[in-house]
């Protein structure tokens, strides 16, 4: 007899996986992230109000991570990402029509947009991932998302690669200029109109993440029953603390948080410091872009390769291959040899798609549906402390050699000086890191104790609930 119902066969017939993927796609394509600071400084703001600004933006995604999480295990995970993509559209309004002429006004509005900025990025974190997982959960077809994830990530990094290199493009008046004369537009072009070009488009991008959200649907339950329909406002303060007491009596969930902790933190600050490497490996400043595209192309191939090593590794097999690649990476860029090292730079990202694949993938195998939401936002909320509290170190450590840098480097141009005390203080990096994987190699095995190995944690976690 026929079958008229039509098994699912891939994640990707679910309408919310789609979404989710379009969703991350055009939540993280901003055509201004090749020029972000120099944009900044061509509206006529100085670099401390830029740093300023960024201080302003991490301490709100830190602040709202959690509360945010715990209002998408509330209301739902689809309300928090049509707020993400709501507030990403009024944000990005703001700085692409705010006028010039008065500085201290602009300050004002970059202020308001950046804070906004982190209520989008805490609002979207972790509720699109889980309301994801979840769709796929429900279809008893968990075990699918490391696809899903290595498709999302591949398709990010084609938008990577485009906003990057257009961004870039867009941005300089004399490229803007030679296109429009090719094409038959007698058009003086300057930076003062191209400022905003980047800008507008990154609009769209809103305007698309916000269609992406709205398309999508809370997760319901084979007997239609809504995940949250028994989650009321006035439980939200103990769903947050439910889930930061499982997390705390949950040993592999500490080893993961702990685990992403400790490399997503010395990773993303040698990240932003890329251009600064960059230039002292003697790269010239219009390849940086190219650069970001290549860095993008990695994302096509480091998935999939993650992907396998979590069916036929263990995930101590796996953290050991992390740590060698990042200790690799971070010894070789602290060499600084020119040109080549370049190649260290691009290991160093190869270890930041694993990490960022392998975190997701064990987290989301061991977190219940109830709270998964609010466990993602810890999990962000200890990643932002942790690149908060390593640039506040690194900070310190750059001020305090300043003032010895006089009596150790005499006379020497103040150019050269400032490369001459980033190179002595980036050789720290590598010994932080070594030192803190040792400290989370102990805490793991006194927290795994009872278990024999990593994988017998996860076996445990799994069956807890």
């Amino acid at each position: 007899m026929h079958n008229n119902s039509i098994e699912k066969k891939s994640p990707f017939d679910i309408l919310n996986i789609r979404f989710y993927i379009a969703f991350s796609l055009f939540f993280n394509s901003r055509f201004y992230y090749p020029i972000f600071t120099i944009m900044y400084l061509d509206y006529g703001l100085t670099i401390s109000q830029f740093a300023i600004l960024n201080a302003a933006w991490a301490a709100t995604i830190v602040a709202a991570e959690v509360p945010s999480g715990a209002l998408a295990d509330v209301f739902g995970r689809r309300k928090l990402l049509v707020f993400a993509g709501f507030i990403m559209i009024v944000e990005l309004s703001l700085i692409a029509f705010a006028p010039r002429g008065n500085l201290n006004l602009l300050f004002i509005i970059f202020l308001v947009n950046r804070i906004l900025s982190g209520l989008a990025e805490a609002a979207a974190s972790g509720a699109d991932e889980a309301l994801a997982y979840d769709s796929l959960k429900i279809e008893g077809m968990e075990d699918q998302w490391g696809r899903v994830l290595e498709v999302r990530i591949r398709y990010q990094s084609i938008a990577f690669i485009v906003t990057m290199i257009t961004g870039a493009a867009i941005y300089d008046p004399v490229l803007v200029q030679k296109f429009l004369n090719l094409i038959g537009y007698d058009i003086t072009v300057t930076q003062d109109m191209t400022l905003r070009i980047p800008l507008l488009l990154t609009l769209l991008m809103g305007a698309m993440t916000l269609y992406s959200a709205l398309r999508m649907k809370d997760p319901e339950h084979g007997n239609a029953e809504n995940i949250y329909e028994h989650v009321t406002v006035k439980n939200a303060f103990s769903i947050t603390f439910n889930a930061g007491l499982w997390i705390l009596k949950s040993p592999f969930a500490l080893v993961i948080i702990a685990t992403g902790l400790v490399f997503d933190g010395v990773i993303r600050m040698v990240i932003t410091l890329g251009s600064q490497y960059y230039r002292m490996i003697d790269l010239p400043e219009a390849s940086y872009g190219f650069i970001g595209a290549f860095i993008a192309l990695l994302g096509f191939f480091i998935p999939r390769i993650a992907l396998g090593m979590t069916g036929s590794k263990s995930p101590f097999f796996n953290l050991s291959v992390m740590s060698v690649i990042t200790i690799t990476a971070l010894t070789g860029m602290s060499l600084f040899i020119p040109y080549w090292g370049l190649v260290f730079a691009f290991i160093l990202f190869s270890g930041m798609y694993m990490n960022s694949f392998f975190i997701s993938h064990y987290l989301h195998r061991i977190t219940d549906s109830r709270h998964r939401a609010t466990v993602l936002s810890f999990k962000g909320l200890f990643y932002n402390l942790s690149y908060g509290l390593i640039g506040i170190g690194y900070s310190l450590l750059i001020t305090f050699s300043r003032i010895n840098a006089g009596s150790s480097y005499p006379g020497i141009d103040p150019l050269l000086l400032e490369n001459r005390i980033f190179a002595d203080t980036f050789v720290w990096f590598p010994k932080v890191f070594i030192l803190a994987l040792v400290i989370l190699v102990l805490f793991s095995f006194i927290i795994l104790k009872r278990s024999s190995n990593l994988d017998m944690a996860v076996k445990n976690d799994l069956t807890h609930d």
